[in-house]
């Protein structure tokens, strides 16, 4: 996998937080598929409230009977390869939003993996 730099596309699919993939979180096989696909990340964030295409309010506010809260999977990486990942994307999400925006990637870098004093290149960090 070679880290995205500059122009880069950012895809975000909205998502319930019960919604499921054979009994598993739709958001979870989402993570998984792009992994397997070699994109260069993917994150989840949970919403505490919105609303969709029904309409129907979600909220975590404590009388509330929803618990399906609002969660969305952003992806980031080439234009190429985002694209490349959408007919899977398509097989996931039956109900949601998914979208595409142009972005620009200022920093791609992981942490130091190797206490030892090596990162994750083996290059000597200290």
């Amino acid at each position: 996998m070679t880290a995205p730099a500059g122009r880069a596309l950012r895809l975000t699919a909205f998502v319930g937080a019960n919604d499921t993939w054979h009994h598993k979180p739709l958001y979870a096989e989402i993570v998984r598929r792009a992994h397997a696909a070699g994109l260069a990340g993917a994150s989840v964030f949970r919403g505490v409230e919105g609303f969709g295409a029904h309409s129907l309010v979600h909220t975590s506010r404590l009388l509330s009977l929803s618990e399906d809260l609002p969660v969305a999977v952003v992806i980031v990486d080439t234009e190429e390869r985002v694209r490349a990942f959408l007919p899977q994307l398509d097989e996931l999400v039956t109900e949601g939003l998914v979208t595409l925006d142009d972005c620009e990637v200022i920093r791609y870098t992981g942490r130091r993996t190797n206490p030892g004093g090596t990162d994750a290149e083996g290059k000597n960090s200290l």
